[in-house]
């Protein structure tokens, strides 16, 4: 039972993912391209959903902020970040959209999902001997938070959690007005 929840939540995002059109490497480049925004609107309105309901919930009592794990900041996160998004760019796929789109039978995502596992697998292998460089150096004091979790710092002068709902009111606004194409 300790795996059903996250396997039929992952199948659902799959589910959800192919819906949308995401598992289709054309249209996340049409949506970097600005030539088709109806991906960029769903990943939005998602992100907004999804803060209003998280900082909502705290703020109601209903999400427990101990359950929150924020990830540490620090340069091989950004290293990390520039590289996926450059393969995001190229290949038309990130994590989850390569998973996705892999399970409906593409070819080329399979491709995606062997090379993303292996260079995990590189990773883990040498991280041993660069466990101690700068890459691990911190930014900004690494874990930053809106949320108040009691363990990390707050980077906001007002209360997180209103920020947060209007983050994430401001996603939403943006994916409503967004127009069909950009350029």
């Amino acid at each position: 039972m300790t795996y059903a929840l996250p396997i039929i939540l992952g199948l659902l995002f799959g589910f959800a993912l192919n819906r949308v059109g995401a598992t289709n490497p054309q249209n996340i480049i049409n949506m970097l391209r600005l030539r088709d925004t109806f991906l960029m609107k769903a990943i939005m309105l998602g992100i907004g959903i999804a803060a209003v309901l998280l900082f909502g919930g705290l703020m109601a009592g209903i999400v427990d902020p101990s359950h929150i794990s924020i990830k540490k900041a620090y340069w091989g996160v950004l290293l990390g970040g520039a590289l996926l998004g450059s393969g995001f760019a190229v290949a038309g796929y990130c994590p989850g959209t390569g998973l996705g789109a892999a399970m409906t039978g593409r070819k080329d995502a399979m491709f995606f999902v062997i090379g993303g596992l292996l260079g995990a697998f590189v990773y883990a292998l040498i991280y041993g001997a660069i466990k101690d460089t700068a890459l691990f150096d911190k930014v900004l004091g690494g874990a930053v938070t809106l949320a108040d979790t009691g363990n990390e710092k707050s980077v906001t002068l007002m209360d997180g959690q209103w920020l947060g709902l209007v983050i994430g009111a401001a996603f939403i606004a943006i994916a409503a007005a967004l127009p069909k194409r950009i350029l």
